[in-house]
C-alpha cells in the first residue's frame, strides 16, 4: 500500500493534465475517510507541498486538491506542518492575485489553519511591523464586500476566521484599533441573511468584549452599530410600546416598534448575552447599556426565551444589573 500511495502521490507532479486529473481526484477522495487521511498523514513531507502546488493550477485540478488540504487540515499536526511551510501567505497570495475560481474553498483552508496559534500569527503578520494587519485588512473588505448572485457568497467563511483571530490578544486590539475601524464594518455585517455570517459576527463581537476592561471606550465608540447587533437578537418577538421605545435610540426603537424576523440560533443570543455581561462588568458599560434602554430590552426578550442556556445567559446578565446596584427594572431576569 505505501509503494502505491508513493506512486499516487508522485503523479500530482505528472506533466500529464489528465494523469494529474486522476491522481489529485484519488487523494481527494482518499482524504473524506479517516484511513485514507491516516495513510496520506504518514507522507505529508510529499503529500502537502505537492497538492499545495496545485492551487494554482486550473480549477479543475485546484479545486479537488483545495479539498483535499481542507479535510488534511482538520489534523492539527498536519495543519501545523502547512503553517509552518508558510501555506497561509502563499493563500493570501493566490487568493488575491488571480481568479482561481476557488476562493469560497481557500478561505475554509484559512479557517482550519487559524484554528491554530501558529496560524493567527502568521494570519496577523505578527513578526512583521510594517505588514502587521495587512491580511486581515483585506479579508475584512472582501467579507464588507456584498455577495451577488452570479458568485454566490465566497467569503462568507471569513467571518469564523475572524472568530478565530479575536481568540488572541493582538487579534482582538487590531479589531478594535479605532483607525483602522475594522470591528465597526464587520459588525454592519449582522444584517446579512447568512447565519454563517450572523454567527461569525457575534462571536467576534463577544470576543472583542474580552478586552472590555482595557478597550471599552473604543467599544462605544461604535455604540450605533454595536448595540443593534447585540440587543436586537435578544429582543424578543414582541412590538415593544412608544413608551419603551422613545427611550432607545432611534436605530433600536424603530426596529424594535414594528414586527421583524427573530434570531433563531440560540448561539448567536448566547453569545450577543455574553458579550452584554463582559461589557456590563464595566461601571462605565452599565451606565451605556442602560442609556439605550437596554435593561428592559432584555426583560421582554428573556420572557419569550424558551432555550435553557440562552435563559441562563440572561439571568447573568440580570445578576449582574441587580448587585450592581443600577435599578429596579431589570429585576425579573433574575429568575423565571
Amino acid at each position: 500500500m505505501a509503494n502505491e500511495l508513493e506512486e499516487l502521490l508522485g503523479f500530482l507532479s505528472s506533466p500529464s493534465p489528465p494523469v494529474k486529473k486522476a491522481a489529485v481526484d484519488i487523494v481527494r477522495d482518499l482524504t473524506g475517510a479517516e484511513d485514507g487521511l491516516q495513510s496520506l498523514a504518514k507522507y505529508s513531507d510529499i503529500a502537502l507541498p505537492s497538492l499545495f502546488r496545485l492551487l494554482a493550477e486550473k480549477k479543475e485540478v485546484s479545486e479537488p486538491a483545495a479539498e483535499a488540504l481542507i479535510n488534511l487540515s482538520q489534523n492539527s499536526e498536519l495543519a501545523a506542518k502547512m503553517v509552518s511551510m508558510g501555506m497561509i501567505n502563499t493563500t493570501m497570495d493566490i487568493l488575491y492575485k488571480q481568479e482561481a475560481g476557488i476562493t469560497r474553498l481557500l478561505v475554509m483552508f484559512l479557517v482550519n489553519l487559524t484554528q491554530l496559534d501558529a496560524g493567527i500569527d502568521s494570519l496577523l503578520q505578527t513578526g512583521d511591523e510594517k505588514m502587521f494587519g495587512l491580511y486581515v485588512m483585506k479579508l475584512v473588505r472582501s467579507f464588507c464586500t456584498s455577495p451577488n448572485e452570479k458568485n454566490g457568497d465566497p467569503f462568507e467563511h471569513v467571518g469564523s476566521i475572524l472568530v478565530n483571530i479575536s481568540k488572541k490578544e493582538a487579534g482582538r486590539k487590531l479589531l478594535l484599533d479605532p483607525q483602522r475601524g475594522l470591528l465597526k464594518q464587520v459588525i454592519r455585517q449582522f444584517d446579512s441573511t447568512s447565519s454563517l455570517r450572523k454567527k461569525g459576527v457575534s462571536g467576534t463581537i463577544r470576543n472583542c468584549c474580552f478586552e472590555a476592561e482595557n478597550q471599552l471606550q473604543n467599544l462605544l465608540l461604535i455604540s450605533e452599530f454595536l448595540w443593534p447587533a447585540l440587543l436586537l437578537p435578544v429582543a424578543g418577538n414582541k412590538i415593544y410600546s412608544e413608551q419603551d421605545t422613545s427611550k432607545m435610540p432611534l436605530e433600536l426603537g424603530s426596529t424594535l416598534s414594528i414586527e421583524r424576523e427573530p434570531v433563531k440560533d440560540p448561539e448567536i443570543r448566547v453569545q450577543t448575552l455574553e458579550a452584554i455581561y463582559l461589557i456590563s462588568l464595566q461601571e462605565a458599560g452599565r451606565r451605556a447599556l442602560w442609556s439605550v434602554n437596554g435593561p428592559r430590552i432584555l426583560q421582554v426578550g428573556y420572557e419569550d426565551e424558551e432555550d435553557p442556556k440562552v435563559m441562563e445567559a440572561y439571568e447573568r446578565v440580570g445578576s449582574l444589573l441587580i448587585e450592581s446596584n443600577a435599578g429596579g427594572e431589570e429585576s425579573s431576569l433574575a429568575s423565571k
